[in-house]
């Protein structure tokens, strides 16, 4: 855990609304941030110290922290977290109309707390020699009886799972939703793995027939393994269905920041044009922002029709889903 100082000598004027430095909590890997740190010290001037941990240890320091926190912005992985960082107190209300104009309502805190900053569609894959993708439609039809012993998941502990069965909660009730994943956990080729990669290589080994993955773990290693024997497709597209699972990195000002409104001005600044683009692709992910668009080779996956649902629904409700797949076995 260490805070880095992206900093750049500029020759040129800074401009009026430049903050003297920023301080950022990040759970994004140093090398999917600083080159954005490092565009907007270029841009304005602003200096931007940043401390890089993981979700739950960021939160906890914020906490113990309090009103004597340096921190100026969270930025962090997945709704669920960005809502308990508001349940928690530590995110501020800001009025930003860029940021309303910019991040569609489903994408972003109902109270203005958060914002998304990038999508990940978490969707099925599957090997092209075992199945067709005639045969495939929703998650839920992977609890159906002719895809016994060919599923593959990821651990019921990672928060990425709980998201996306949290919002399955919210859109199916608790009845249906524990139906499912207890089909899904009787369908299970083997025991879940601990990464969406090992996920990935098991479907395309043959070990399995279909998984559920987050795309950009996809993207990553077909970049490395252009051959590897695995393709995407996009679940629940019919009439009446919801729309891929989606979920978002994104950020918010702390409750407790020294700059606000240097903080609500860098947040604004990622929410548009180069800084969508740059924050999307550094990661094989979709810009938050509607009106940017995605890198080609995220384009290439094809296009799909998002679940609309606001993904605060995915904090909302982990915990009622994280006893849920306790239930139901999942481990």
């Amino acid at each position: 855990m260490r805070i880095i100082s992206a900093v750049l000598v500029l020759s040129f004027a800074v401009p009026a609304f430049a903050a003297e430095k920023l301080v950022v909590y990040t759970a994004r890997n140093e090398q999917l941030i600083k080159p954005l740190f490092d565009a907007y010290t270029e841009e304005t001037g602003t200096r931007i110290e940043f401390l890089t941990d993981k979700e739950a240890p960021l939160l906890a320091r914020l906490e113990a922290e309090g009103k004597s926190t340096p921190a100026d912005i969270l930025m962090t992985v997945d709704a669920g977290n960005l809502w308990l960082a508001t349940e928690k107190g530590l995110l501020a209300k800001i009025e930003s109309p860029q940021l309303e104009k910019n991040i569609p309502a489903h994408l972003r805190d109902p109270d203005m707390r958060w914002f998304g900053l990038s999508v990940r569609a978490r969707t099925i894959i599957f090997n092209p020699t075992m199945i067709q993708p005639a045969q495939l439609s929703t998650y839920a039809a992977l609890a159906q009886p002719e895809f016994k012993g060919r599923l593959c998941l990821r651990t019921s502990k990672k928060v990425y799972n709980q998201s996306l069965t949290a919002v399955m909660l919210a859109e199916l009730g608790e009845e249906k939703t524990e139906a499912i994943v207890r089909g899904w956990v009787a369908n299970l080729a083997t025991e879940p793995f601990a990464s969406d990669d090992e996920v990935i290589l098991a479907v395309a080994a043959g070990r399995c027939a279909v998984g559920v993955v987050n795309t950009y773990y996809f993207g990553r290693l077909k970049r490395s393994q252009p051959d590897l024997n695995v393709a995407l497709f996009w679940p629940n597209q019919g009439a009446g269905e919801s729309g891929v699972h989606v979920n978002v990195s994104g950020a918010g000002v702390t409750t407790h920041a020294n700059n606000k409104v240097g903080a609500q001005q860098f947040i604004e600044w990622l929410s548009k044009g180069d800084a969508q683009s740059m924050f999307a692709s550094l990661n094989l992910e979709f810009p938050a922002n509607e009106s940017v668009a995605a890198d080609p080779e995220v384009t290439a996956w094809g296009a799909f029709r998002q679940d609309k649902i606001n993904v605060n629904e995915a904090g909302k409700l982990q915990t009622q889903a994280v006893k849920l797949m306790d239930r139901a076995g999942w481990k």
